[in-house]
């Protein structure tokens, strides 16, 4: 980890976003990408592609998810703001979306 008083004293230091990393979640991600990168932008779809979104934010590695994740958001003809307000409303419709056990452990928050 970068300490930000030493990039400060040493601006020349390299930072922590040239570093690529490798999420723990990719390859459970990458096959969720390729599942959506042929499929129709269903309530469960368009949810998905807003969670990949969000994990891979800012995320320094898998330039390969974000690129087919772009690509997808254009094949389905949306924009980023296009998608959160889907999504918005899909989840403010009460039902849940994703349900439990779709995961091994049930949940997926990492």
């Amino acid at each position: 980890m970068v300490n930000t008083r030493e990039l400060l004293q040493n601006p020349k230091q390299p930072m922590a976003e040239d570093k690529q990393y490798t999420h723990p979640q990719y390859k459970n991600d990458r096959a969720a990408v390729n599942t959506l990168m042929g499929a129709e932008p269903t309530d469960f779809n368009l949810a998905e592609l807003a969670r990949l979104r969000i994990r891979y934010d800012g995320f320094p590695g898998a330039q390969d998810i974000r690129d087919d994740l772009n690509q997808i958001m254009a094949d389905w003809s949306l924009t980023e703001a296009a998608l959160f307000e889907k999504t918005q409303a899909i989840h403010a419709q009460g039902e849940p979306i994703f349900q439990p056990g779709r995961t091994k452990k049930g949940e997926d928050w990492s």
